[in-house]
């Protein structure tokens, strides 16, 4: 295990809103089968940030196409980066974007890789406002299919874990990485429900809700759960400060990887990794 601390603050937690949270509330206060209904609503709806102007030259550069994903019939935007027949497969995490691992993507272009990276359906620049991790798994496949094969992937986030239920279905890469991913979908819940200060009861009803539209178990799709089967090399980095994922999670899908590492940061937060330059040294020793 390697480990990296740089001299800053870590990001504060992202805090909900209050009329969200108090219409949560009052919907509990009538049933927690209706607060439960709600807060599924709001667990699929992605939050559309602004792109920051450190991403602006990597959406100028970039080749951007709208790609069609025929089983789920709806749209991804795809950003092709650099000119290579070597290829990296990035993945953002939720409400995230297709050029928010800008400085990765940088960073191997000049190696001499093309990246492709995505915005992910009702993600970035594109409409709508529900998605969910199976929309990402299944854009990732539909991705692999139009723009593979791949060298190497690298996921932040919920882009982590789709990846890795890819790569358990089937997908081909070397190497694979994985930055603040979550583990559990089960805990991802609770977390969410938490945060809307709602009642536990609240948690054990969305999750039926989601098995339900899933078919089965959703925790399946855990990150520790499908890693089990995910036997080529993988790095998993994680910040010891994220609030948003906790760092035990890095630890559970380390345990379950066959041909696991883990490296973790201190002080950087769920987001500020993404641009850490010791971290992404780390990622390139990894890879090549």
């Amino acid at each position: 295990m390697s480990q990296t601390t740089p001299k800053t603050q870590p990001e504060p937690p992202v805090q909900v809103p209050k009329p969200i949270l108090y219409t949560g509330r009052f919907l509990q206060a009538i049933s927690t089968s209706l607060a439960a209904k709600y807060a599924k609503r709001l667990f699929v709806m992605p939050i559309k940030h602004k792109m920051p102007k450190r991403e602006f030259h990597m959406d100028n550069a970039s080749e951007q196409t709208l790609m069609r994903v025929p089983e789920i019939e709806k749209d991804v935007l795809v950003y092709s980066y650099g000119e290579s027949d070597k290829k990296i497969l990035l993945a953002h995490g939720w409400s995230g974007r297709g050029t928010q691992l800008v400085k990765i993507a940088d960073h191997f272009v000049k190696l001499g890789y093309q990246t492709i990276s995505f915005d992910a359906t009702s993600h970035g620049k594109l409409k709508g406002n529900q998605s969910s991790l199976l929309e990402f798994i299944t854009s990732i496949h539909e991705l692999d299919k139009q723009y593979g094969p791949f060298e190497f992937a690298i996921g932040h986030s919920l882009g982590g874990m789709s990846l890795l239920k890819a790569i358990h279905d089937g997908m081909k890469v070397k190497k694979l990485v994985t930055i603040g991913a979550a583990d559990m979908i089960s805990d991802i819940i609770s977390h969410f429900i938490k945060a809307l200060t709602l009642k536990p009861i609240v948690a054990t009803k969305m999750k039926a809700i989601l098995d339900e539209l899933y078919g089965g178990d959703i925790d399946e799709l855990s990150a520790s759960v499908v890693a089990k089967k995910v036997t080529i090399p993988t790095l998993v980095v994680h910040d010891k400060d994220d609030s948003d994922v906790d760092v035990s999670c890095a630890h559970s899908i380390h345990k379950a990887l066959p041909n696991g590492n883990i490296h973790l940061t201190k002080g950087l937060g769920h987001r500020r990794i993404l641009g850490n330059k010791k971290v992404i040294q780390k990622v390139e020793e990894f890879l090549l």
